[in-house]
């Protein structure tokens, strides 16, 4: 919780906020300037920076979530700033409540606080006075408005403290929990599939399709369908006509000549030592017969992966650059001198040099060239595009007046061909309406695009004879399926503790030993291991999979050890995150209590400036 109060600093992320977010605007040339605060808390004000501060941090970490930089209208719509507000108030409310009880903390405190940060260091990383009074005065505030600001912060830490000192640690909970997870069972198992079945199916009526049909309507509903027409323009769509200087492409070349010339390599592992006395003699050993390189590197507790260099130059690998290089597939070398001390190199592979020539990269130069050339002309396009959607040109005119392609689909969630590949696409037909403006908007590839939805057509259920085949198929599975569990649970029954599975017709069984909830058997359904921790020694259970069915049966049940690391561990864990939660629930509680108790008047008028810096 102490963690979660230093995130209502409101003050000290201002200054910090000049070397992470470039907040400028606020100081003594900005609101400062005019209003100093937005309201009042009881006996104190709301500064007006405080806010300012909290709702740029809270857009700015909204943006980086998103990916993208979003506006302050886009921030208003998810009720950012109402957010910002509030956390400021509240934090507010506490400092009051101190201010009420007379309680604060010490000026050496607040001095500690100020020596401290590292946004005051001078060049030498000490606390530099005159740095610290610059960067106070270019966001508007005085040394006593801050340190004022670092006190009352440090204040409601020290009332967090007090509210929820003493609060116990959950240890029931903590070893119910971990004695849950750390339980084991030991169980056997088997799968059945289609080819367990002792007959093959029939062959299905006419009667029995139709009744399949009819019991399955969802099955085969077409979802909701809209209709939609379609401008679009890719990179793709262009490049192969865009026109690429020669002296560009022999740039580009002279700018990839590493990629397209490279010198003769070997594929090498590197094992040093610490001396090149303990080099020499690993090098005997292998010459000798009593070892090999591979077991050297096991006995150093190492992995192949560990030492592998790659493929490097002759003059990578430098003093053993030569003999490397002289080495056959397989040799061991060395000793020889290395960034990590005296080495062994194996050489694993041999590279030949490659050359590719201009003529011979050209295609590849200019796919490239072409590709980032057609961006740029897209870019070029989008705002005579958006003026002409803007005069009311239909999608249609688009398609005769600039370079983007008309198409029409009916589109569902399904289909994902075409432009219905873009995600971007994809979001947009799924809240677009008929009749609404269309609107440009670009693809993940520098494309664009517009679509107009031109009607939207409700689920409807298909006619019995276009779906037949898939009739057939789905009828076929479900009665698999059926027959499956039939036999299933007729050998489910046939199961007891005393009972073999070959007994019972099952010759694939496994028995698994030592799980928990947490373990995963590959091949098992989903939701698997929470059946078996539900039945009693001696029980079987019968699970049904896409495809399979399971029979299983507990043989027995282990509670976990209580000198078990991992259960101490887990039961640790938990406490931890038990307690946390519950001192949230409880200083949450506190602070809204208080909150009810306390005045509070916020000047919309004084919000709307601070907003007005963000438009």
């Amino acid at each position: 919780m102490a963690d979660g109060t230093k995130k209502n600093r409101p003050f000290v992320w201002i200054v910090i906020g000049l070397l992470m977010f470039g907040m400028v605007g606020f100081g003594a040339t900005g609101l400062s300037g005019r209003i100093s605060s937005i309201g009042t808390v009881g006996a104190l004000d709301v500064p007006v920076n405080a806010y300012a501060a909290e709702l740029r941090g809270r857009i700015q970490a909204a943006s980086a979530q998103a990916g993208q930089a979003i506006s302050f209208a886009q921030a208003r719509d998810r009720g950012i700033p109402q957010q910002a507000l509030q956390q400021v108030v509240q934090a507010r409310v506490l400092d009051n409540e101190m201010h009420e009880m007379g309680v604060s903390v010490g000026d050496e405190t607040v001095r500690r606080e100020v020596v401290n940060n590292l946004a005051f260091a001078g060049p030498d990383g000490a606390f530099d006075r005159e740095q610290y009074r610059a960067l106070l005065r270019d966001n508007g505030l005085t040394e006593q408005q801050y340190e004022a600001e670092i006190r009352d912060d440090s204040s409601r830490a020290l009332l967090q403290r007090a509210v929820i000192a003493g609060l116990p640690a959950p240890d029931v909970l903590a070893e119910t929990v971990a004695s849950y997870i750390g339980e084991q069972r030991d169980f056997t198992w088997d799968t059945l599939g289609p080819e367990d079945l002792q007959a093959p199916l029939p062959d299905p009526t006419e009667a029995d399709l139709r009744a399949h049909y009819d019991d399955n309507p969802a099955a085969y509903t077409a979802p909701e369908t809209k209709v939609v027409t379609y401008a679009w323009l890719t990179p793709d769509m262009i490049q192969d006509d865009v026109t690429v200087d020669e002296a560009e492409l022999r740039q580009a070349y002279q700018d990839r000549i590493d990629e397209f010339v490279q010198p003769e390599r070997r594929l090498v592992e590197r094992l040093s030592f610490g001396t090149v006395e303990a080099a020499e003699n690993a090098l005997g050993r292998i010459a000798a017969g009593e070892t090999d390189f591979d077991a050297l590197v096991a006995d150093r507790g190492l992995e192949l992966a560990d030492i592998d260099l790659g493929d490097v130059t002759e003059t990578e690998l430098r003093d053993a650059g030569a003999e490397v290089f002289e080495a056959e597939t397989g040799a061991v070398v060395g000793p020889f001198d290395s960034p990590v001390g005296p080495a062994l190199f194996r050489v694993n592979a041999v590279l030949a040099a490659q050359e590719t020539s201009f003529e011979e990269a050209r295609p590849i130069l200019r796919e490239d060239r072409a590709a980032a050339r057609a961006r740029r002309v897209i870019e070029d396009q989008f705002e005579p595009v958006t003026d002409l959607l803007a005069g009311g040109a239909r999608l249609e005119d688009l398609a005769e007046r600039t370079d983007m392609k008309l198409g029409q689909m009916d589109w569902t969630p399904q289909v994902q061909d075409g432009i219905a590949a873009y995600a971007t696409f994809r979001e947009v037909v799924t809240q677009l309406e008929p009749g609404a403006f269309p609107e440009l908007h670009e693809l993940e590839d520098g494309g664009l695009f517009s679509v107009r939805v031109d009607e939207v057509r409700d689920p409807e259920l298909q006619p019995y004879e276009a779906v037949r085949d898939q009739v057939v198929a789905d009828r076929e599975r479900a009665e698999t399926r059926r027959r499956l569990l039939a036999l299933a649970e007729d050998i489910a029954g046939r199961l007891d503790a005393e009972t073999e599975f070959t007994e019972a017709g099952l010759d694939g069984a496994i028995a698994e030993t030592g799980l928990t909830r947490r373990s995963f058997l590959n091949g098992t359904p989903p939701g698997f291991m929470g059946q078996i921790f539900d039945l009693e020694v001696g029980e079987t259970a019968v699970v049904e999979g896409p495809d399979t069915v399971v029979v299983a049966r507990l043989d027995a049940i282990t509670p976990p050890a209580e000198d078990d690391p991992l259960v101490t561990a887990e039961a640790e864990a938990v406490a931890a995150r038990a307690g946390e939660g519950m001192a949230l629930d409880i200083f949450t509680a506190f602070s809204s209590a208080v909150q009810a108790d306390t005045d509070v008047q916020i000047r919309q008028e004084a919000v709307n400036a601070v907003h007005a810096n963000f438009q």
